[in-house]
């Protein structure tokens, strides 16, 4: 499996990539907000440990496939977003999984806690972590493009609009 073969003439395309395939769960979340506001992207299933060749691949391709942000899910140990981030210099948001023995405490400290020179912009915990990831993607794409500025302005607009001016009866 190459990367390289995979150039795209989209402008603009995030990569949502996951730890395993369980992980899916959480990030299908991720997903649904971006196809919201209409932007591009694609979803893989690259594991830090059991495929790291895929994942040097991927990182150092990434940019040539047009990726312009990455969202990387993982859980445990979560060393996903952190690897990736040392390999690209591509935007990284590190989005914990809920795990069972720590509720993802473990994969939060783990994704947030990166070293000098190699950050990780990180969101909550599982779901709603998911959804904001795909929000701060938007806004970073959007810095450049005035279609999805616009999207992610109208989305907020109904959001602010759905919240009551008084609690109901």
């Amino acid at each position: 499996m190459t990367f390289k073969k995979n150039i795209r003439k989209n402008k603009f395309i995030v990569s949502i990539v996951m730890g395993s395939k369980s992980d899916w769960k959480t990030l299908k979340k991720t997903a649904e907000i971006l196809k919201k506001l209409n932007i591009k992207f694609e979803s893989k299933i690259i594991s830090a440990h059991r495929t790291p060749l895929r994942l040097v691949e991927f990182a150092q391709n990434a940019k040539l496939n047009n990726i312009s942000v990455i969202i990387a899910g993982a859980g445990g140990s979560a060393h996903l977003p952190g690897m990736l981030a040392a390999i690209t210099n591509l935007p990284i948001i590190g989005v914990p999984m809920e795990t069972k023995s720590l509720k993802g405490i473990d994969s939060l400290l783990s994704i947030v806690q990166m070293p000098f020179g190699i950050p990780v912009g990180t969101v909550a915990i599982g779901e709603t972590g998911a959804k904001n990831a795909a929000l701060y993607a938007a806004s970073i794409i959007a810095l450049n493009d005035n279609k999805i500025a616009k999207n992610l302005n109208a989305w907020r607009k109904k959001q602010t609009l759905a919240v009551k001016h008084r609690p109901q009866k």
